[in-house]
């Protein structure tokens, strides 16, 4: 599991924030993170990083979906 920020526009910031409050989940036993709101999985994202490398970097969220739709 990893945590990311995201550089993406306000509308997106404010759908995928909306999504994030409907649909809280509580954390995995033996996680440590307090502060970190966990989320059910579901969400198809469009995400805009560099080529060429093995790992994803510099991602951005251009834009998401309900996995289903």
């Amino acid at each position: 599991m990893t945590s990311s920020n995201s550089s993406s526009s306000r509308a997106i910031r404010e759908r995928l924030w909306k999504r994030v409050q409907e649909h809280a989940g509580p954390p995995p036993k033996g996680m440590k993170r307090p502060a970190t709101q966990w989320v059910k999985p579901g969400l198809i994202g469009h995400v805009k990083h560099l080529r060429g490398e093995d790992d994803l970097r510099h991602a951005s969220l251009q834009d998401f979906r309900e996995e289903g739709t």
